[in-house]
C-alpha cells in the first residue's frame, strides 16, 4: 500500500475499496498515519477476507474498521470485503462472513472509539 497510496489517491474516484483483512495486507493501516486522506474520499478496507474459510469474529471486524476510522475518520470509513467473496468461500460461508461484517460494523458504531471519531455518541 505505501508503494501505491499515492497513485490510488490520484485515481479520481469517490471511494477506495483495498484488501485490509487478508494477512499479506492487514498491517497496511498504518499508511494512513503519515498520509492525509483528501476531502471527501471514502476508504472501503475490506475487513473479512476471501483468503481464509475461518469465520472473523465480530470484535475483530469492528477493530478492523476502527483502525482506520482513527486514522481518517470515521465519516471517511466504509467496511467492505476483500475482493469478492462468490466463488472463493462456500456460499453459506459468504452469507456468514457478511453478516459478521454488519455485526463488527454495528459493534464499531457504537463503541466509545467511534463516538469520539464522529463528534458524539451514536444515535
Amino acid at each position: 500500500m505505501r508503494d501505491l497510496v499515492d497513485l490510488m489517491l490520484r485515481v479520481n474516484a469517490r471511494a477506495y475499496v483495498f484488501e485490509a483483512g487478508n494477512v499479506r495486507h492487514e498491517h497496511e493501516y498504518h499508511v494512513w498515519e503519515d498520509i492525509a486522506l483528501p476531502e471527501g474520499k471514502v476508504l472501503v478496507p475490506g475487513v473479512v477476507s476471501h483468503a481464509t474459510n475461518v469465520l472473523e469474529h465480530p470484535e475483530l471486524v469492528a477493530e478492523r474498521i476502527l483502525r482506520f476510522a482513527e486514522r481518517v475518520g470515521a465519516p471517511n470509513v466504509m467496511a467492505g470485503t476483500d475482493c469478492g467473496l462468490g466463488g472463493r468461500v462456500h456460499p453459506e460461508l459468504a452469507w456468514a462472513k457478511l453478516r459478521v461484517l454488519v455485526e463488527g460494523a454495528s459493534l464499531a458504531s457504537r463503541s466509545g472509539r467511534a463516538a469520539t471519531l464522529i463528534g458524539g455518541p451514536p444515535s
